[in-house]
């Protein structure tokens, strides 16, 4: 197994074709698998014209990639950068050898419904549970009923991996900013909606690592009355003899026990965490969902989140910002080293970030991916600036915002 990237910021798309192509070439002997494109919005208006250039310099037998607002790769000197909000073209190839790749393409109205058996998921995806086999998927922003189809996955094929992200290039016309070519069967699609994704059975595995950089903050609440994403009432864990009340109180409670800093840090950076297990009593930062708040019925008190709830669930308040973020990256990455050991040489690692990470949240560019090179300084390291990225939490895939999911490919056999 072989993986291989080049990153390009040059201004051209013809000029950035040929820079990646000739240093993957350089790089990589040999007939290739597959190739993940990535390239930046800045270059919206020549989407149309990307693969067609890039397959008559690289004649890719599988190709699947995204627009996205940010661009992740390994430049000319070897370093990895995160280009923001200017011209850039990532393009990934990889050697797979011993391993099954089956590419789909999901237009929205062609899903499932959740109600379905496993069986009609299966036959849209084309790949057997038995297989194993581990998901790659990228989708539109805005058609793409992510939330349904991940569901579905996890459905089906409960013991595998997905991973991915929602394209964050702006719509133009009929831009999706996605790019699906399948020599095969003789597909390529240059706006595809919906999802493409890739499943990967055989001498592989995806692990992964979902950064979702909050903390917790104040006592543990468990929700009396809800429907759908509206908390309606919740109650103090702690405090038994308290009475339920609207989860804004809960909110004033919390935040007017923090000090001026974090008040600040509340007014924009506030976060719910959903505990994942009902049954686990003790509770650390990592056992939560973090979802999004998204308002506040100032009448009642309710407030609405970026999730289902149901009545019975403990949650706690989070915070947000650069520390906590780059200390939870940190965290992870560590305990990852520790549980599983060093990537070897023939590992390849996909990176879907938020667009509200990067330089708006740290200040700085290329901070999640250099703490990622400070523990595998010789991986390649290729992704986009995602608006939702997918990953798993506790067994469980989710869509995402703010976070850094890393897949993490390599052999299941000698890595």
């Amino acid at each position: 197994m072989k993986w291989i990237n080049a990153l390009s910021t040059r201004p051209s798309l013809e000029a950035a074709i040929s820079e990646v192509v000739d240093r993957v070439q350089a790089s990589l002997s040999g007939e290739i698998d597959l190739g993940m494109l990535f390239i930046s919005s800045a270059f919206a208006s020549d989407y149309s014209r990307l693969l067609p250039l890039l397959l008559d310099k690289l004649p890719l037998p599988l190709v699947l990639g995204c627009g996205g607002g940010g661009i992740i790769g390994v430049n000319s000197r070897g370093k990895v950068q995160e280009i923001e909000e200017e011209p850039a073209l990532s393009l990934t190839v990889a050697q797979l050898p011993g391993v099954k790749l089956t590419s789909f393409h999901l237009p929205p109205n062609h899903l499932p419904d959740l109600d379905s058996a496993p069986q009609q998921w299966i036959d849209a995806i084309g790949v057997d549970p038995q297989d194993n086999p581990q998901f790659i998927l990228l989708a539109d922003n805005f058609s793409a009923r992510i939330n349904d189809l991940i569901e579905g996955l996890d459905f089906a094929y409960p013991g595998s991996v997905k991973v991915g992200g929602l394209a964050s290039a702006p719509a133009l016309g009929n831009q999706t900013g996605l790019f699906f070519h399948n020599s095969q069967n003789n597909e390529a699609n240059l706006s595809p909606q919906g999802t493409i994704g890739l499943a990967l059975s055989g001498n592989l595995k995806i692990e992964t690592i979902v950064a979702q950089g909050c903390r917790p903050i104040g006592s543990l609440y468990r929700i009396q009355e809800s429907e759908r994403n509206i908390i309606l009432s919740v109650k103090g864990i702690e405090d038994v003899e308290q009475d339920a009340q609207p989860p804004i109180l809960a909110i004033q409670e919390v935040v007017g026990k923090l000090s001026r800093q974090e008040k600040e840090l509340a007014q924009d950076s506030l976060f719910i965490g959903i505990a994942r297990d009902a049954f686990q009593w003790q509770l650390k930062p990592r056992d939560f969902l973090v979802r999004n708040l998204l308002g506040v019925d100032p009448r009642s008190g309710a407030i609405a989140i970026g999730d289902r709830i149901r009545q019975g669930q403990r949650i706690q308040f989070h915070l947000r910002d650069a520390q906590t973020s780059a200390e939870d990256l940190e965290s992870l990455l560590a305990s990852f080293v520790q549980e599983k050991g060093n990537l070897s040489a023939d590992s390849g690692v996909l990176l879907f970030s938020c667009l509200g990470r990067g330089k708006g949240l740290y200040g700085q560019a290329d901070f999640d991916s250099g703490i990622f090179r400070r523990y595998f300084p010789n991986i390649s390291l290729s992704g986009f600036f995602c608006s939702g990225e997918i990953g798993p939490i506790g067994g469980q895939t989710y869509l995402h915002g703010y976070t850094s999911a890393f897949a993490i490919v390599r052999p299941a056999v000698g890595s």
